[in-house]
């Protein structure tokens, strides 16, 4: 699938003050970045992948079809709101990759004549312990 190059137009950030350490700085910054974007109503995406990332990314959206990502793992928000687009980003491209169909393999004949010849003596030797 082919993704809109640039989908920075319809996000939308919000930011509050940071946990974890920080000093004095963490009190009065708000470094924590957390952005929103709003699948169902997207003019950039198609039909097809709107229904592609809701299914696949529905553990990180809330009812209404938001998907929101946070950072603060920095102590700019600067770097946490190019931090919270590069994790987006990166999102699109797990959700839109095409995973290889699954090939069913059977275990050679070798692999079965070990495995059972393995379970023979296993028996064998619990059977030893009995007598």
């Amino acid at each position: 699938m082919i993704l809109p190059t640039d989908l920075s137009t319809e996000f939308q950030f919000f930011t509050s003050r940071s946990s974890g350490a920080g000093g004095q700085n963490v009190n009065k910054v708000e470094t924590k970045v957390e952005l929103v974007f709003d699948v169902a109503s997207s003019q950039l995406l198609t039909d097809p992948q709107k229904q592609r990332l809701t299914t696949k990314l529905k553990n990180r959206m809330d009812g209404e079809g938001k998907l929101h990502i946070t950072s603060q793992a920095y102590r700019s928000q600067l770097k946490n709101k190019e931090d919270v687009i590069e994790k987006f980003y990166a999102l699109l491209e797990k959700a839109f990759k095409e995973q290889k169909p699954r090939k069913k393999t059977k275990p050679s004949k070798s692999a079965i004549e070990k495995r059972l010849k393995e379970k023979k003596i296993n028996s064998q030797r619990k059977q030893e312990r009995k007598i």
